[in-house]
């Protein structure tokens, strides 16, 4: 079975109706980063990073999967599909896939100020204020922050480079250090890219294919050629 592997942005929630941050009408339009998104905001700016993340939980829960996301679960019938996402909602696991690592962070988590490791799952909406963690600090979003590592993005390196297939969707390729996954892919490698916009792929040396449709009209289509190239004619991949 082939190892699929499946590298998703904003865009593919953007069709669930979730805004993303670069757009011009997008999130960021609204708020400063350095007011609900970076670490020192949460000295400075407690109340307004919880109430900022409890907003975004809030719309991720009134969303629901597209037919983008529901065509990367169903994949794994047929493929070893594993996700990366640059998303912090929880709309893949709806969907069904199994197997998703979120580079970001997930809303769906919050953590220890003090201990990036300690993470507690949390189903609800509304973050207190003053919640605090088992080890007695205050609770934070299980958010990675600008400026901050991404403590998954060595493990993502790893799944990249053991990929057969490499599917990239939605993202702007412009966000690093995620953007520079594709680089692990082998050179061999072929990668798929499904988004609308103009995404950085001119350093893309693997063979490539460029769908420029949103990710819901896109990736079903995506989703059937490669089951008609890998599944029912392998001689011909």
């Amino acid at each position: 079975m082939k190892k699929l592997v499946v590298f998703t942005g904003a865009g593919v929630s953007a069709d669930s109706g979730l805004a993303t941050f670069r757009d011009s009408d997008g999130t960021w339009g609204n708020y400063k980063i350095e007011e609900v998104c970076i670490p020192e905001a949460l000295d400075f700016n407690r109340r307004g990073v919880i109430r900022f993340y409890n907003d975004r939980r809030r719309e991720m829960l009134s969303a629901e999967p597209n037919p983008a996301h529901r065509a990367v679960a169903a994949l794994e019938r047929d493929f070893d599909v594993q996700v990366i996402t640059q998303n912090v909602d929880d709309l893949h696991e709806r969907a069904g896939s199994t197997r998703i690592l979120h580079l970001h962070g997930e809303l769906t988590k919050l953590r220890s100020s003090d201990d990036p490791s300690l993470i507690v799952p949390f189903d609800g909406i509304e973050q207190g204020f003053d919640d605090v963690a088992p080890d007695g600090s205050l609770l934070r979003p299980h958010i990675v922050f600008f400026g901050e590592p991404v403590p998954e993005f060595e493990r993502a390196s790893a799944l990249a480079a053991e990929a057969d297939i490499f599917v990239v969707i939605g993202t702007s390729l412009a966000v690093y250090p995620a953007a520079s996954l594709v680089r692990c892919v082998r050179p061999e490698i072929p990668v798929y890219v499904v988004d609308p916009g103009r995404p950085a792929i001119r350093g893309i040396r693997n063979p490539l294919e460029v769908i420029r449709k949103r990710a819901a009209e896109g990736v079903p289509e995506l989703a059937g050629r490669l089951r008609e190239i890998y599944v029912k004619h392998p001689e011909i991949a």
